[in-house]
């Protein structure tokens, strides 16, 4: 990258100007999330123009150091210099088998229940982050305003408040449903687990992303069905292609992927790459689970758009759930099974009947009132400026040469680590220091991802956590070396 120091223009005075910020970042002062002052005022303080001090910050948004966002105003953005490659895509084995890492996945279940560990391995939002009184407000007047006061069996599909609720927010992902089209579940696991036993029976093969989330593993492995995994390129997602090959050799029963924001990679496949997926397992009429808990949490400018929107003909499937937007204790999801309605919807009434009717009812208010928008924007903005300053914290204290994923959205960095970093003897050393970290073993049904981890970054980002990245880059360091 072409420092303004040594560009042509660095006789006029904006260029002087846009040097000096440059220097700070450079030199750390200026960190990853810091907000900059606006034009006006670096005018009255630089006493310049107006203009010359816009064209200052062009200038840094040209170099990539800066961004501007919509009615905030200008951000430092983190330095690339230490990680200009993201993670390596691996291909999987060509046979498909069961789960093996069944005993490492216990482990990080455990510690991520301790509250004298640091947890970077929880992906999900912390209590400084879940709006608190505001929930406490919606559940008083939703139990205030019903008959029973929500303690009756809600209706075997769901709260009607929270389903009209979720009908009219799927127009922001283009969706158009209504009401009598979802049905509610205790979090978005269980709405996969619905859709999997409604559309499977023991033996089948599930298509699923590699790497992927590795409470999924123990899913499979419950209801006795095969994994294939299929590779997500850290640019573009899931590998449409080598889905389509894999396809006419291996019968797949059903796909099972996160389309937006992948745990953990965080990529966002694109409109086009979407619909292309939707085209294929249409021809194919296999069904699509389209995992969209992450959906919401998007650091651009607007929610991306879901494989369930492109769906003329009722075979995808979309799950998701406020665990990792409001309230991960409330177990509040739903789905939208198109066509296969009435088999999830008898397979919730034979697990569950119904869904605990409190919890559904504050949820319907707390997104009818408008408090849930007002929530999301602050929280998508401080999940952003914990991304780049936990990004800048790997680039810092962790050796050169590290990979690290370049998030859209969601909560977690995938990070590839020299080859001669063993993931879970990281994690082994990490949890002896109290801090939590994601071995990238547990992606994979096969431990392919040996020397990658999962860090996430939706604790706030202090001096405790500064400190677990020094204590993590020796840590790395004395594996390596």
């Amino acid at each position: 990258m072409e420092s303004i120091a040594h560009t042509a223009d660095y006789e006029f005075l904006y260029a002087q100007i846009a040097a000096r910020i440059e220097k700070q970042i450079k030199q750390n002062l200026l960190k990853p999330g810091d907000k900059l002052p606006s034009v006006r005022m670096l005018s009255q303080e630089q006493g310049i123009s107006m203009s010359t001090a816009y064209k200052s910050y062009v200038e840094l948004e040209n170099l990539g150091l800066i961004e501007a966002r919509t009615k905030s105003g200008y951000y430092v953005k983190y330095l690339p210099a230490r990680f200009t490659s993201v993670p390596e895509t691996k291909p999987p084995l060509k046979k498909v088998k069961q789960a093996s890492v069944a005993e490492m996945i216990a482990m990080v279940y455990r510690n991520m229940s301790e509250d004298s560990v640091l947890q970077l391995s929880r992906s999900s939002p912390p209590l400084s982050l879940i709006p608190l009184a505001k929930l406490s407000k919606s559940m008083m007047e939703s139990i205030r305003n019903s008959p029973s006061g929500n303690i009756t069996y809600e209706n075997p599909q769901g709260n009607i408040a929270l389903r009209k609720q979720v009908a009219k927010n799927a127009f922001n992902w283009g969706g158009y449903i209504t009401e009598d089209d979802v049905i509610t579940t205790q979090g978005c696991l269980e709405a996969l687990i619905f859709c999997l036993r409604a559309l499977t029976k023991p033996g089948d093969t599930i298509a699923i992303e590699s790497p992927t989330y590795f409470g999924i593993f123990n899913v499979m492995l419950s209801l006795d069905l095969k994994v294939l995994e299929i590779p997500v390129n850290p640019d573009t997602g899931l590998d449409l292609e080598y889905l389509e090959r894999a396809m006419n050799e291996v019968p797949v029963k059903v796909c099972l992927f996160v389309t937006n924001f992948s745990n953990p990679i965080g990529v966002c496949m694109s409109d086009e790459r979407k619909q292309q997926l939707v085209r294929l397992l249409a021809e194919k009429q296999v069904p699509l689970i389209e995992d969209d808990i992450y959906g919401e949490i998007y650091f651009g400018k607007s929610r991306p758009r879901t494989c369930k929107s492109y769906d003329k003909d009722g075979w995808v499937i979309l799950c998701s759930s406020v665990s990792k937007s409001i309230a991960p204790g409330y177990r509040v999801g739903w789905c939208i099974p198109g066509r296969f309605k009435e088999q999830v919807l008898n397979i919730k009434m034979m697990h569950s009947i119904a869904s605990a009717t409190p919890t559904q009812a504050a949820i319907g208010h707390f997104f009818e009132t408008g408090r849930y928008d007002l929530h999301m924007r602050h929280l998508r903005k401080a999940l952003y400026t914990q991304c780049l300053r936990y990004t800048q914290a790997i680039a810092t204290h962790f050796p050169a040469g590290t990979k690290i994923s370049r998030p859209q959205g969601g909560y977690a960095l995938w990070v590839e680590l020299d080859k001669k970093v063993n993931a879970f003897e990281l994690y082994q050393l990490a949890i002896e220091q109290n801090i939590s970290i994601a071995p990238g073993q547990i992606f994979s049904v096969d431990g392919r991802f040996a020397n990658f981890i999962r860090i996430s970054f939706g604790l706030a980002f202090d001096e405790m956590v500064e400190e677990s990245f020094k204590v993590l880059g020796k840590l790395v360091n004395g594996l390596i070396f």
